[in-house]
């Protein structure tokens, strides 16, 4: 028989949920949140109090820069508006007058590299070229036989990258375990009947991260090519093709920096190509058989096609990060019009 709880047992209760829940809040005021209790899975995977800290201090000022974007972008706006009254001869707006000194100084002491401010995406992928990436593949919970060989084969397709059995994990954990061991993205494959139909490229430690859909996907074994050869390891070329606008230049980095730079001898191939927002995968390997001006090129799969959605500025699990682009049906104003390039 079940024992009634006595009056102190119910206020000890109710002391535990109300520090746990203000734990929460002192956390969410810092722009992120994670559990409080001190067996928590994110202090069990950073080891010790040192590392946590540094994360935490490294929080605050990511979210201290980019809270002065904003502020930098009206003040580079100000200085522009002189700058093209000056240059076309017009007069200074009224509501300048009074900066107009202090703004000519700034914009005759700046060059081509001061006078745009940066952005905070700039910082995201500051240290990608310090480092090879190191990233981490897993699928949504009980994946079908399909995703699983899905998943196999990209762990191919990117160097470096480790597959991991999701099980019962979660998001959460799984990123902060991530950022513990130093990696650089994780990338999150989900299915619908047995049909991987999405792909979520998060980048580490901060983010962004990029919700794509994933149509005709088509592994090596279902490519009917017999003289397809073995899938190599080696770090391929990139060919990164029609992404002139805004949001296709984002797309692009987050694509690029999943691989590291090659060697100049290296022959294998990976092409993203833009059509009317769609992106095309391709994987070859190239060889010069009939001399140096003879390059035959040999698809070794898999193949599919990328759609981006969303762009979040923020990490997988971060809910409460800001959007910084959205696919939505009333941006679709025109069946020509187009977001990642011409």
């Amino acid at each position: 028989m079940k024992r009634k709880r006595s009056e102190r047992e119910r206020d000890e209760g109710a002391r535990r949920k109300l520090g746990f829940f203000s734990a929460i809040s002192r956390e969410r005021k810092l722009g992120f949140f994670f559990f409080s209790s001190t067996t928590s899975p994110l202090e069990m995977s950073y080891g010790n109090d040192g590392k946590l800290r540094r994360y935490i201090k490294q929080r605050r000022e990511y979210l201290y820069r980019k809270s002065l974007e904003g502020k930098e972008r009206e003040y580079y706006e100000k200085k522009r508006k002189i700058r093209e009254a000056l240059q076309e001869g017009k007069p200074i707006p009224t509501e300048l007058r009074n900066e107009e000194a202090r703004l000519r100084q700034e914009i005759d002491l700046e060059d081509e590299q001061t006078a745009v401010p940066k952005s905070l995406i700039d910082d995201e992928y500051a240290n990608a070229s310090v480092s090879d990436p190191k990233i981490l593949l897993t699928t949504s919970r009980n994946p079908s036989a399909p995703l699983t060989q899905f998943v196999k084969e990209l762990k191919f397709v990117f160097p470096n990258s480790t597959r991991m059995n999701r099980g019962g994990q979660v998001i959460s954990e799984i990123i902060e375990s991530c950022r513990a061991h130093e990696f650089t993205d994780v990338i999150l494959v989900h299915e619908h009947r047995g049909v991987p139909d999405n792909l979520v490229v998060c980048h580490l430690p901060f983010g962004p991260t990029a919700y794509f859909s994933l149509f005709n996907v088509t592994t090596r074994h279902a490519i009917k090519d017999k003289n397809m050869g073995t899938m190599p390891e080696v770090y391929p070329h990139l060919i990164i093709d029609n992404f002139s606008g805004k949001i296709g230049e984002r797309t692009a980095n987050i694509l690029k920096y999943l691989f590291p730079v090659p060697k100049p001898d290296s022959k294998r191939i990976v092409t993203f190509a833009n059509r009317s927002d769609y992106i095309s995968f391709r994987n070859y390997v190239y060889e010069k058989k009939g001399g140096p001006k003879s390059v035959e090129l040999e698809e070794i799969g898999p193949r599919f096609e990328l759609r981006l959605y969303r762009v979040q500025l923020g990490t997988m699990e971060q809910k409460e990060a800001p959007m910084e682009w959205e696919l939505r049906n009333f941006m679709r104003t025109s069946r020509k019009r187009n977001f990642l390039g011409d």
